[in-house]
Formats: structure tokens, C-alpha cells, sequence
């Protein structure tokens, strides 16, 4: 083998600075194919990966302006939700009316509803109030883990955006 010599050097820099043009180049054309910030605010659909999420943990993502929030039941959440079907809630709605399927299987361990408010828009703190699921410290409003109104002045649900599963372990929010 021979020692490397000026024309190695030349030619190894040559094709780094060629492969940097290149990335260079190519960056903006397939970044330029991501819809902007606008295009996204104004309801783009956005897919979420579930798998990241803990079970009894949830996320908060933004859609539309507005906070959608996303949380993995326990079983034991799961069960007290039905089990308060029967209750009388201001907004009467089971809970299997709250959770969507996937190949026919309902997928009860996710839900999905907007994070606000039903009474003035406010945003609830979960894991929080006498039910342990959201709650409104403006004006006192109490959600369950399903995000039925259970006590306080919101009129009704948290409400659920349009969203589907595109697997078991992610959707499509619009």
C-alpha cells in the first residue's frame, strides 16, 4: 500500500464537499414538502404514536389552537368509569361511548378529548379532582378519567375531537 499523497487529500475533499452540496441542496426540496405551521393550525391531520405513553400517563398536544389531551387507563380507571355509568351524571354518557375501536376491538384503555373547559374554555389539570381525572381550578368543574362532567358548573362532556386509529397504538386527530 502506498502513503497517501496530495492528489488522495484533493480528491477525498472533493467528494465531501460535493456530498455536502448535495445535502445541501436536497434539504430544502423535501423539508419545502411538510405542510407549514399555518397549514397545521388550520386542521391538518395530525398522527399521534400511543406507544410512548405510559399506562396511566397521558400527553397534551395542540390541534387546531386548541389542546387536545390523550391518556392511557389503567384497568382500575377503566372499571371505576363503568362502573359510574349508572350514576347520575350531569351529562348522562357511558363510557363505551367515549372510546373508539379498531378492527372491531373498542381500544377503552385510550381516550381522547379537547382540553378545554365546557363551561368557559378554561384548560383542567389532570390527574386532579374528586374523581382523579380533570379538573378546573377556575370555576371547580370535576371530570372523570373518561372526561364525563361529574361535578361544578360545566354543562357538559369534555368533547371528543374527530379522530380514528390508524393501529393499536396510533390515530389520526381530524
Amino acid at each position: 500500500m502506498s502513503e497517501p499523497n496530495r492528489r488522495d487529500f484533493l480528491f477525498l475533499a472533493t467528494g465531501a464537499a460535493g456530498a455536502v452540496a448535495v445535502g445541501g441542496v436536497a434539504w430544502p426540496l423535501i423539508s419545502q414538502m411538510s405542510p407549514d405551521a399555518s397549514t397545521i393550525a388550520a386542521g391538518a391531520p395530525v398522527e399521534v404514536d400511543l406507544a410512548p405513553i405510559a399506562e396511566g400517563r397521558a400527553i397534551t398536544l395542540k390541534w387546531r389552537g386548541k389542546p387536545i389531551f390523550v391518556r392511557h387507563r389503567t384497568a382500575a380507571e377503566i372499571e371505576a368509569s363503568k362502573k359510574d355509568d349508572a350514576s347520575g351524571l350531569p351529562d348522562p354518557q357511558a363510557d363505551a361511548a367515549r372510546v373508539r375501536a379498531f378492527e372491531g376491538k373498542a381500544l377503552e384503555q385510550w381516550v381522547v378529548v379537547y382540553g378545554n373547559c365546557t363551561h368557559l374554555g378554561c384548560v383542567p389539570i389532570g390527574f386532579s379532582g374528586d374523581f382523579n381525572g380533570w379538573y378546573c381550578p377556575c370555576h371547580g368543574s370535576h371530570y372523570d378519567n373518561a372526561g364525563r362532567i361529574r361535578k361544578g358548573p360545566a354543562p357538559r362532556n369534555l368533547d371528543i375531537p374527530e379522530f380514528t386509529f390508524l393501529s393499536a397504538s396510533k390515530i389520526r386527530i381530524g
